[in-house]
Formats: C-alpha cells, sequence, structure tokens
C-alpha cells in the first residue's frame, strides 16, 4: 500500500480541536469522563464554587502546568519546548470552554435523554483516542498529559501503548481521591462507568488507531520547525 503524506503539523492542529471537541462531547454525555482530564474536571467543580470564572478549560492549564513540572523531574531534563506545551494546554482549554458554550446552546430536552448521551460519550472516547494517537506522531509539544507519556516512554524505553495504560491508571486512582477528598466519601463526582471503560481501552484503542494511520501514512513535516522542539 502507497502510504500518503500527513503533515506533522496538521496532526498536531487536528488533534489538538478535535480532543478538545470529544471531551466536550464526554463531559455532556455526564457519563463517566476520561481519567486523563476527570482530576481537572473535579479541580473545576470545586474551585468554580467560590470563583465563578474557573472554567474547566482554566482547570486543564493549570493541572497541566503541574504536569510539565513533573516531567521535568522524572526526565531530570528541562526543555524549551516543555514551555510550549504549556501554550497547547491553553489552546486546548479556550478551545474546550467554547465547545462546553456551543453545546450548551443545544436543547436540554436533547442533551439529557439516555440515547444522546451514549451517543455522545461514545463518539466522543472514539475522537479522543484518534486525537491522541495524532499528537505522538507530531514534533510539536502536545498537551501534559500527552507530554509526560511520550517523554517517560522515550527516556526509559518502554512501549507508548503500555505506558499510556499505566498513566490512565493512576490518573482513574488520582480522581478518585479528588473527588473523596473534594465531595465526601464514596462520592464519585464526573467518575461513572464511561471513566472505567476509559482506562480499560484507551490504551488499545490509541494502539489501535496508531497502526491505522501508520499503515496508510507517513508523517513528515511540512516545516523546519523541528530542531526547536527536541
Amino acid at each position: 500500500m502507497t502510504k500518503r503524506n500527513f503533515y506533522a503539523e496538521t496532526a498536531y492542529l487536528l488533534g489538538v480541536v478535535i480532543l478538545a471537541f470529544g471531551t466536550s462531547l464526554m463531559t455532556t454525555a455526564d457519563l463517566g469522563l476520561s481519567m486523563i482530564v476527570a482530576p481537572a474536571y473535579l479541580l473545576h467543580l470545586k474551585l468554580s464554587k467560590t470563583f465563578s470564572f474557573f472554567s474547566f478549560g482554566m482547570a486543564e492549564y493549570t493541572l497541566q502546568a503541574v504536569l510539565i513540572l513533573l516531567t521535568i523531574l522524572i526526565v531530570r531534563k528541562f526543555k524549551l519546548s516543555y514551555l510550549f506545551s504549556f501554550f497547547t494546554a491553553i489552546l486546548y482549554g479556550f478551545l474546550l470552554d467554547g465547545a462546553l458554550f456551543l453545546i450548551s446552546l443545544l436543547p436540554e430536552v436533547i442533551t439529557t435523554m439516555i440515547s444522546v448521551r451514549i451517543l455522545f460519550y461514545t463518539v466522543g472516547f472514539i475522537i479522543n483516542t484518534a486525537a491522541i494517537s495524532l499528537l505522538f506522531h507530531t514534533y510539536i509539544s502536545p498537551e501534559a498529559y500527552e507530554l509526560i507519556v511520550k517523554e517517560i516512554s522515550r527516556k526509559f524505553h518502554f512501549d507508548i501503548s503500555k505506558t499510556k495504560t499505566v498513566y490512565d491508571c493512576l490518573s482513574l486512582l488520582l480522581s478518585v481521591v479528588l473527588s473523596f477528598s473534594f465531595f465526601g466519601l464514596w462520592q464519585f463526582e464526573g467518575i461513572s462507568i464511561g471513566t472505567l471503560l476509559c482506562t480499560l481501552l484507551n490504551g488499545p484503542f490509541i494502539g489501535l488507531f496508531t497502526r491505522f494511520f501508520e499503515k496508510r501514512f507517513s508523517f513528515t513535516d511540512r516545516f523546519s520547525f523541528r530542531k526547536y522542539f527536541e
């Protein structure tokens, strides 16, 4: 099969946009968020009670700033590209808030229908895993969630899909701890059956999309910016 060119810069932009859209769909579905974004969502729920302006998007890039610092500590190296990862987090945060606003314009009678919620969750989950796979194929610094997985797997020569699954399980544990701490024992805010499904299926689906993309596309650079992200 002849592979078609897929520019890394396009993979970055497309990945960030559809990731924000997919997360907004899963948030609206309210069937359990991905364990990756659940900690930020819980932070948003808690702090927005005191600071009404503290949006989900703001919680995202606040938490990701912490993850970038953690990445630096683990790999024992600082790269200027890590700063661009924070820019990616801010871009994603604004896109997420924008997507949530657009979905909020839909009639509540539609978005609360169980069939629509299941559809939103399913579509959101699928395009999120595709987006993460795309972000793994770009040299441009991804969000901190993908950055920490990418850098750890590169540093220690781990399989990226397995590393992603381990990270997802740790994020799920953190989500449970935050939910109990913020809202009381056995209060699973933002965590439900959908979160468990994400924990189990995120890694395999990302691996599936990675094989799909790499079989059909050659990821190449459109611009000579890679040296600035190495």
